[in-house]
This record gives structure tokens, sequence and C-alpha cells, in this order.
């Protein structure tokens, strides 16, 4: 597992986070196995480690390995008639938008020998997370026409399947009914905005209509978790986007003003990778997230 991982991440220390082990540990691990092969299985570079051609010649083999060893522990876990095991989930904004209580409370239900562990970040990292093998599924927020599928995230093949659409709204200081009335993004762009980070749903969407419309983003200031995001509009500093009934709530609750001229549509996903659906704790999951839904 240490030498894949090291492999793929081209580093000791990201292949100890992702393994939730101690660098020593991983490079005991891979200095072990050299020792046992009598390769050469990485070379320091300045950019980090580089796998050699003796690594690359046996590293399929080694994935294999691990297939097997997964495929193994899956059928033994189906001829017990249990599914036990840790369950790493990446979960996203609030817990009542995505249904988690719902799913959690499911699969305790039907599978009380599962473990469930969460992760929680903003998409991209979720995504992140995914594909470095950190997480086992988890969800994601896009454009509704930017649903990962195997064809754009090939390496490792993700999955997803759609929950959910709606639509998010730029929310402004009270008092900016004037200003934002009539607003294209263009206007918008102009005013002073709170912008979030890069893996951020909010990011990416905001790039894209401003990549549209021609013109850069005013952001004055820059956030990374939605409780911050909205003190700060409360407190007349700029505009930010928010999600329909949250923007709704924030205007008869606080007053906020709702740019009337423009939306933004996104979507809920439910992201994995191929690899894994069949897999006995990812099955299970997508067939109760079924019901959550």
């Amino acid at each position: 597992m240490a030498f894949v991982t090291v492999a793929r991440e081209g580093s000791v220390s990201r292949a100890a986070e992702v393994l939730n082990l101690t660098q020593p540990a991983v490079s005991h691990q891979i200095r072990r196995l050299a020792d046992e092969t009598n390769l050469t299985l990485f070379r320091r570079t300045p950019a980090g480690l580089q796998i050699t051609h003796d690594g690359m010649a046996v590293l399929a083999k080694a994935e294999k390995v691990l297939h097997v060893m997964s495929d193994f522990q899956r059928s033994a876990r189906q001829r017990s008639g249990r599914i036990s095991g840790k369950l790493r989930l990446g979960t996203i904004v609030d817990p009542e938008f995505i249904r988690l209580g719902r799913l959690l409370a499911l699969l305790r239900q039907e599978h009380p020998e599962i473990e469930t562990h969460l992760a929680h970040g903003v998409s991209g990292t979720i995504l992140s997370w995914l594909k470095r093998g950190q997480i086992d599924a988890g969800f994601y927020l896009s454009a509704p026409d930017d649903l990962p599928n195997p064809a754009t995230h090939p390496d490792p093949a993700i999955c997803s399947i759609r929950l959910a659409d709606f639509n998010y709204h730029v929310v402004a200081p009270m008092g900016w009914d004037h200003r934002v009335e009539n607003a294209t993004w263009a206007d918008l762009a102009e005013l002073p905005w709170i912008g979030t980070p890069e893996a951020s749903v909010h990011h990416r969407l905001l790039a894209s209509v401003f990549a549209a419309a021609g013109t850069p983003q005013n952001i004055v200031a820059l956030v990374d978790q939605e409780a911050s995001m909205l003190e700060m509009v409360r407190s007349g500093i700029g505009l930010s986007l928010c999600r329909d009934s949250i923007a709704l709530h924030q205007k008869q609750s606080f007053g906020l003003t709702i740019c009337p001229s423009v939306a933004v549509p996104a979507c809920l996903s439910f992201v994995f990778t191929e690899a894994s659906k069949d897999r006995p704790l990812v099955a299970e999951t997508l067939r109760l997230l079924a019901e959550a839904w």
C-alpha cells in the first residue's frame, strides 16, 4: 500500500497523510520492500520522489495485489452476511441540505458494524480527497453540466449521482436594492465581493460567469466559511452567492437584498470512484442514499 501511494503522490509526506501514517513508517515500508525485492524503487529529485524504471515495472502488479486483497475481504464479508469497516465520507455545506443525518441513521440501522468517519471540506477538496484515496465517497457541488464522470475525471475514474438541482442568488447588504435591482453581471462585477477559495463551488461558478461577461470580479475579502461570508454581507462589506433557500431566510430575517436580475444554476451530487462502487461499504451507501433522497 505504501509503495503504490508514494508512487501516486510523488512524496512520502503526502502518502503519509493519505494513509494516516507517520512519514518514518511509510519510509520504512518502502525501504523494506526495496530490500526484499533488491530493487531501487524511487529516485529522489528536487521535485520529489520519482519512480524508477524498475519501480514502474512492478507498480501495476502491486496495484493488482491490492485489488485482489480488497476482493478477498469483500468476499469474506459477504460470506459472513455482515458488512463492517470504516466508511470515510466527505461532507459539505449544512448537514440538513445534504440529508446527512438521514443517511447516517439508515447506515446505523441496517449496518451497525460500519464505523462512519466524516471529513468536512469545500467541493473541490472533496474531489481531491476522493482522487487521493483519503475518502470513499462524498457530496459535491457543481454547475449542472459539470458533474464528474469517468470521461472528465479518468484517473482514477470518478462517478457521480445527481441528487438535487437548485439556484444560487446574489445577496447584498441591506439597503443596496438600488445598486443591484437591474444589474447585469458586468455591473455586479464592479461592486465589492466577498471571495471564496478556488476549490469552492462559489469560486468555480463565478469564475465562469465573469469570464463569460468579460470582466474581472472585484474581490475585497476572502473567506472559507459560509457563516463568516453571510456575516460580512450583513455587515455591509459586499456581495456573495447564497443558496436559494438560505438567501430567502437571510432576506426575511436580516433584511439582506437579493439581486432579482441574475441567478446561477447549480447541482448537488454524490461522488465515488468507479473502482469502489461494487465494494460493500460504498454499494450499501449508494443504496441507502437513494432511500435518504
